[in-house]
C-alpha cells in the first residue's frame, strides 16, 4: 500500500479516532457505515491497528523523472566529456558496474512495492533488485568451469582464487586444562572470536524474521546436528561438545532468540499512530518521529500453526529446510570458491540475507495465512528460494567429491530414524487420524439415529391420558367395559 492510501471509508465506531486521523486497518468482523465489505476490506486478527493522517510529503513521492534526469546527465558526462581508457579489463568492469547501477535505478523507481514501507518503500525495492543481480551472478558462476569460476573472482578481488586452509575448531576440548598453569581456560578463550557476537546478532535478526520461538529453536538445534553429521566433509564443523551446546545453542543462539522474542513482544504491543513531521509542534516530537521512521509501519503477529493442516505443515517444513540450506551454503560456498571467512564478500552475503529474509518470510506468511488477496508467492520469497537452490547447485558442481563422502553409519541411522518418525507422524496426523475421527463420528451419528428412532417408537406405543379420556364417552373411565344394559 502506498503512502497516504486508505483501506476503508471511515473509522471504527467502537474505537474513537482523533481529529485528522483515519483508521487504515479494521477487523473484518466489525461492520461500519460506509466501509467496503468483502475480501481484503479489513485487517486480520493478528495485525496491529494503524492510525495515519495520510501526509504525503516530498520524501514519499515517486521521483521517477528526477532519477531519469540525473541518470541521463551522468551517462552524458561519461560519453561526451570523459576520455575512455584503453584498458580492456578496466572498461569491462566499469561497463558491468554501470549496467547494474542503471538496472537498480529502474527497479528502485518502477518496481512493485513490497509488504514493508519503513524506512522507505524504495529501500526494499532496492534489495529486490539486488536479489535479481545476485541470482544472475550465481547463474553466471554456475555455467563456468570450476577453475574459471574460481579465477573469475580475482576480477572482484585479486586476493581470491587461492586455496585457503580451513580452521579446525576441535582438538583439545577440555574446559579446564590443568597442564596449562598460566591459563587453564585457554581453550574457552580461543573459541571466543568474532563469530560469537555474530552468532548472537544473527539469531536475534532471524527471530525477528520468523517470529516464532519453536521454529527458531528447532532450526538452531538441527543446525548443530548438521554440523555433527557433516564434520567429516568440512573441517571447521568439528567443534567441542560444549562449543556446540553451551556456547552456540544456549548462550549465543538462545540469548539472541530471547532478546528477539522480547523485541517482538514490544512491537506487538506498540501503538502505531503516524503523523506528518511538519504537523508535530515540538522538536522532541519531531526527533522521536524521525527515530520511529526506522521501526515498522504496522505489525503482524505470525501464527504458523503447523499442525492445523497438511499445507501449513509442509510449508513450515519447507521454511526450515530452506533456512538450514542457506546456513550450510555459507560454509560450503567459501569452501568451494576459496574465500576466507573474514572476506567482505562473505559479510555482504550475510547482510543481503538479513535484508531480504524478513520480506521473504512476510510474503510466505501472507501467502499461507491470507490466500485470497495473495494468490501467488511474493517476488522476494521466490528469489530467495531460487538463490538458495542455485547456491546449492554451485556447491554440487564445484566439489562433488566432498559432498559424496558417505556419512558415518551411526549418523545415517540417526537421520533415517528421524525421517521415519517425522513421516510416520505426518501420515498419522493428516491421514490416519482424520480417517479414524471420521469413522468414530459416523458410528456416533448412526448410534444416535438408532436411539432417536427407538425413543420415537416407544413414545408412539403410549397414548396420552388426556387424549384417551376425551375420546371415551362421558362417564366411562379408562379400562372399564361398556355399560351393562338393564
Amino acid at each position: 500500500m502506498r503512502r497516504g492510501e486508505r483501506r476503508d471509508a471511515g473509522p471504527r465506531p467502537e474505537s474513537p479516532v482523533p481529529a485528522g486521523k483515519a483508521s487504515l486497518e479494521e477487523p473484518p468482523d466489525v461492520p461500519s457505515a460506509g466501509r467496503a465489505t468483502g475480501p481484503g476490506a479489513g485487517r486480520r486478527s493478528t495485525e496491529s491497528e494503524v492510525y495515519d493522517d495520510g501526509t504525503n510529503t516530498f520524501f514519499w513521492r515517486a521521483h521517477t523523472l528526477t532519477v531519469l534526469f540525473i541518470l541521463t546527465c551522468t551517462l552524458g558526462y561519461v560519453t561526451l566529456l570523459e576520455e575512455t581508457p584503453q584498458d580492456t579489463a578496466y572498461n569491462t568492469k566499469r561497463g558491468i558496474v554501470a549496467s547494474i547501477l542503471v538496472f537498480l535505478c529502474f527497479g528502485v523507481t518502477q518496481a512493485k512495492d513490497g509488504p514493508f514501507s519503513r524506512p522507505h518503500p524504495a529501500y526494499w525495492r532496492f534489495w529486490l533488485c539486488v536479489s535479481v543481480v545476485y541470482e544472475l551472478f550465481l547463474i553466471f558462476i554456475l555455467f563456468q568451469t570450476v577453475q574459471d569460476g574460481r579465477q573469475f573472482l580475482k576480477y572482484v578481488d585479486p586476493k581470491l582464487g587461492v586455496p585457503l586452509p580451513e580452521r579446525h575448531y576441535g582438538g583439545n576440548c577440555l574446559i579446564y586444562d590443568p597442564d596449562n598453569e598460566t591459563d587453564p581456560f585457554h581453550n574457552v578463550w580461543d573459541k571466543l572470536d568474532g563469530f560469537v557476537p555474530a552468532h548472537f546478532l544473527g539469531w536475534y535478526l532471524k527471530t525477528l524474521m520468523i517470529r516464532d520461538w519453536w521454529m527458531c529453536m528447532i532450526i538452531s538445534v538441527m543446525f548443530e546436528f548438521l554440523e555433527y553429521s557433516l564434520e567429516h566433509q568440512l573441517p571447521n564443523f568439528s567443534e567441542c561438545w560444549w562449543d556446540h551446546w553451551i556456547m552456540d545453542v544456549l548462550v549465543c543462539n538462545g540469548l539472541g532468540i530471547y532478546c528477539g522474542m522480547k523485541t517482538l513482544e514490544w512491537l506487538s504491543l506498540k501503538t502505531y499512530k503516524w503523523q506528518g513531521l511538519w504537523n508535530i509542534p515540538t522538536y522532541k516530537g519531531k526527533m522521536k518521529r524521525i527515530a520511529f521512521q526506522f521501526t515498522p509501519y504496522s505489525w503482524v503477529r505470525f501464527e504458523w500453526k503447523p499442525a492445523s493442516s497438511l499445507r501449513r505443515w509442509l510449508a513450515v517444513c519447507g521454511i526450515i529446510l530452506v533456512f538450514l540450506l542457506a546456513e550450510l551454503n555459507t560454509f560450503y560456498l567459501k569452501f568451494v570458491l576459496w574465500m576466507p571467512p573474514e572476506h567482505y564478500l562473505v559479510l555482504l552475503r550475510l547482510v543481503f540475507f538479513v535484508n531480504v529474509g524478513g520480506v521473504a518470510m512476510r510474503e510466505i506468511y501472507d501467502f499461507m495465512d491470507d490466500p485470497k488477496p495473495h494468490k501467488k508467492l511474493g517476488p522476494q520469497a521466490w528469489l530467495v528460494a531460487a538463490i538458495t537452490a542455485t547456491e546449492l547447485l554451485i556447491v554440487v558442481k564445484y566439489d562433488p567429491h566432498t559432498l559424496t563422502l558417505s556419512l558415518p553409519f551411526y549418523i545415517s541411522q540417526c537421520w533415517t530414524l528421524g525421517s521415519v518418525l517425522v513421516l510416520t507422524w505426518t501420515v498419522w496426523r493428516f491421514f490416519l487420524r482424520d480417517i479414524t475421527l471420521r469413522y468414530k463420528e459416523t458410528r456416533r451419528q448412526k448410534q444416535q439415529s438408532k436411539d432417536d428412532q427407538g425413543s420415537a417408537v416407544g413414545n408412539g406405543d403410549q397414548h396420552p391420558l388426556g387424549l384417551d379420556e376425551d375420546l371415551l364417552e362421558p362417564g366411562v373411565a379408562e379400562g372399564e367395559g361398556p355399560p351393562t344394559p338393564n
